[in-house]
């Protein structure tokens, strides 16, 4: 909003993005603390708790209709002490509130706007509320106003429904669960229902809204390496390429949109999340490594160039999010609509092509005078075009009587020019933030396409990223992480989410750096994550360390969302390490955990993909490669060349270099004390079950070994 009609709130003091766009408001918001909590008891207010983050559409949307409307703001400052949370800083306050509007409503989703008692237990909850009733929606002066009525002359009544849905809360949110042996009939069940919700001619799983889901991939792609099966292969490689030529792509300048809001992948939802780039980077890979087609690489390096360009700070972490919505004239920037830096109307395009140029453009990404949008809800798009690709190369060289080589070209020069025209016009906003979960999900996509496609700058990537992290948020003496940095503040204690992916992210990183102190870390971070997180009584990790009283239960997230759950990776991590170190005490943590949510993965598959991945992972042979050998001996590099061209999911690699990374290694696992070259040439130990087959130094042995 202007800034210029009023004064500051307190969250001008605050660093998060999306508290900040609040800090010209009306409305007295509080951020979320003691001296808050102490304030709505000293004034005996009810408490208006609005959470969302800096990218939400429909989070603007009641900022312009609600947040910025002086009599409603009024009410709230009269009736109510309001609190305004990023759910990307604080995960653990979203996920209590977020369970409490599902209970309430069936549904979720933000801005969520929730009521609490003084104990911030929650009485009411909605996502969106209007200004005014419509549509059988009471508008939000009418909630306040009812709500004010009830606080003062019916309290019991508050107080009875919070209690009763906080007891609902207590037993779902981290429930005692019947533990299942694990096998692969639970793989095998998994397997069935996803299969059945696939949809077999556009790609995706059910209908629209269609989102990316690597965390099914990543499933489907390991079903398919245990079994064979052709469809598991086939189910992500055509959503994956469906996907890539659709609208969710950004065929500009890289990267996926959150989401389309159709079944075809053809119109989005246009922000754009770290989780989201930094997951599909590694499902393409995945998928190049099995396919060996140059698609999915291409793709894969595309998202990670817009990483590059766009998401990545000067000190090496990753930003969070670009909003999808942006100022339509540089000149008004508080008018605002979605998609506006994306869309384009027919004659934007031909004016600024050449005429073969856009004879091209116009049958490549189907191109419309009147527009290409067909579902467009809200009528925001009426009269532009969506960029995705209508036709191949080869169709729209047979059509204009071109040689391919020459569409390809004329591609090229098409994608700069309108990179270039795209460029001056208002930008989205960026969400700057840094945080630790998600920055781990891009440094292990980064750690992996240097494996794959050796090239340097991922390497460089990834290591700066890890660097900043371990500078910035951690502390290597007491072994804790904060969450967030930003504005040269680093803040809020990490969760289980934090641990369990940048502990991951550090394995990949070692794994293609072979750098001792990653891994060294990665085992430090692992064991204050079991201290802090880990559940003695049940199994399975709590999302939160319980020390914040604020945060009134300790949740157990045992779904995967947009991002894999923090369990998923958690049970990951304790069966990789083990498998690279035999600690007989990690394996036994992921094996109840597994057996723990076994019953759930049974019941609800789709929801538990990223589980199903590492149950894979757990009933599998541990496959241990060690190199003897220094890094940078061409013969080494074959080797380890050899084994990223292959899809392992179920191996872990070691280097044995012969110098302080062996002493390190051998200090955890005597026996990597022993190996070493044969003939004076680097040489392969493949182990399975820690089991070794004979030592090879020949690159086609190795392969012969590998398949």
């Amino acid at each position: 909003m202007t800034q210029s009609k009023q004064n500051p709130n307190r969250l001008i003091h605050e660093k998060s993005p999306y508290l900040l766009q609040h800090a010209y408001n009306p409305v007295d918001w509080y951020p979320w603390g003691d001296e808050t909590f102490q304030k709505a008891k000293e004034e005996d207010k009810p408490i208006f708790l609005s959470i969302g983050y800096s990218t939400c559409y429909w989070c603007h949307v009641m900022e312009r209709e609600v947040f910025e409307n002086e009599q409603l703001a009024e009410l709230m400052n009269n009736y109510l002490i309001n609190i305004k949370v990023d759910r990307e800083e604080r995960p653990d306050v979203d996920r209590i509130y977020m369970k409490a509007l599902q209970a309430m409503s069936g549904h979720g989703g933000w801005p969520m706007s929730v009521f609490l008692t003084h104990d911030l237990k929650p009485f009411y909850a909605a996502t969106y509320i209007p200004p005014v009733s419509k549509h059988g929606i009471p508008g939000f002066g009418d909630v306040i106003q009812t709500i004010h009525k009830i606080w003062n002359n019916e309290r019991e009544k508050i107080t009875q429904s919070s209690s009763q849905i906080f007891d609902h809360l207590s037993k779902s949110i981290a429930p005692a669960l019947p533990k299942q042996n694990l096998d692969e009939k639970i793989l095998d069940n998994g397997f069935i229902k996803i299969k059945d919700a696939f949809d077999p001619e556009n790609g995706g799983f059910g209908d629209a809204p269609k989102f990316p889901t690597p965390v099914m991939f990543n499933f489907l792609l390991r079903c398919h390496k245990r079994t064979g099966d052709l469809h598991a292969l086939e189910m992500p490689a055509f959503t994956l390429t469906k996907m890539a030529h659709g609208g969710i792509y950004d065929h500009i300048g890289g990267g996926f949109h959150r989401y389309a809001t159709d079944a075809k992948w053809q119109v989005p939802h246009f922000e754009k999340m770290l989780y989201d780039q930094a997951q599909l980077v590694l499902s393409y890979i995945d998928t190049y490594q099995i396919t060996r087609d140059e698609f999915y690489a291409n793709v894969a390096k595309d998202v990670l160039n817009y990483v590059k360009r766009v998401m990545t700070s000067p000190e090496g972490g990753f930003y969070s999010a670009e909003d999808a919505e942006s100022a339509v004239d540089p000149d008004n920037p508080t008018e605002k609509e979605e998609g506006a830096f994306y869309v384009w109307k027919y004659s934007e395009i031909k004016s600024t092509l050449t005429p073969d140029e856009f004879a091209v453009a116009e049958l490549y990404y189907g191109l419309r005078q009147n527009g290409n949008v067909s579902s467009d809800p809200h009528g925001v798009f009426t009269g532009k075009n969506i960029l995705s690709i209508e036709k191949t190369k080869e169709e729209v060289a047979q059509e204009l009587n071109k040689d391919i080589d020459d569409i390809s070209e004329l591609l090229s020069s098409i994608r700069l020019k309108l990179f270039e025209a795209r460029e001056k016009r208002p930008k989205c906003h960026l969400d700057d933030k840094i945080l630790v979960s998600w920055n781990g999900l891009m440094i292990s996509a980064c750690a992996r396409a240097y494996q794959v496609f050796e090239d340097g700058q991922y390497l460089h990537m990834a290591e700066n990223a890890a660097g900043f992290i371990t500078k910035k948020l951690y502390d290597r003496n007491s072994g804790k992480l904060l969450r967030r940095y930003r504005d040269g503040e680093a803040m809020i204690e990490a969760h289980l989410e934090d641990y369990a992916f940048f502990t991951r992210s550090l394995i990949d990183l070692y794994e293609a750096s072979f750098d001792t102190e990653l891994l060294d870390t990665a085992l430090l971070l692992n064991e204050q994550m079991i201290g802090l997180f880990y559940d003695e009584e049940n199994d399975g990790f709590f999302d939160t360390s319980g020390n914040d009283p604020s945060v009134i239960l300790r949740s157990k997230e045992w779904h995967d969302g947009a991002e894999p759950s923090g369990n998923s990776i958690a049970i990951e991590n304790l069966l990789r390490l083990s498998y690279m170190f035999g600690r007989d005490d990690y394996l036994e943590n992921a094996m109840k955990s597994l057996s723990y949510f076994s019953e759930l993965m049974n019941k609800a598959p789709q929801a538990l993909a990223q589980f199903l991945a590492a149950t894979d992972l757990a009933l599998s042979k541990p496959k241990q490669i060690i190199i003897a050998g220094n890094k940078e001996e061409p013969q080494t590099r074959a080797m380890l060349r050899e084994i990223h061209s292959r899809f392992l999911p179920g191996k872990v690699l070691l280097l044995a270099d012969g110098g302080k990374g062996q002493e390190y290694l051998a200090s955890k696992v005597k026996f990597i004390g022993t190996v070493k070259k044969i003939d004076d040439k680097p040489t392969a130990y493949v182990c399975e079950n820690f089991t070794c087959e004979l030592p090879v130094n020949e690159i086609d042995k190795l392969g012969a070994i590998l398949k």
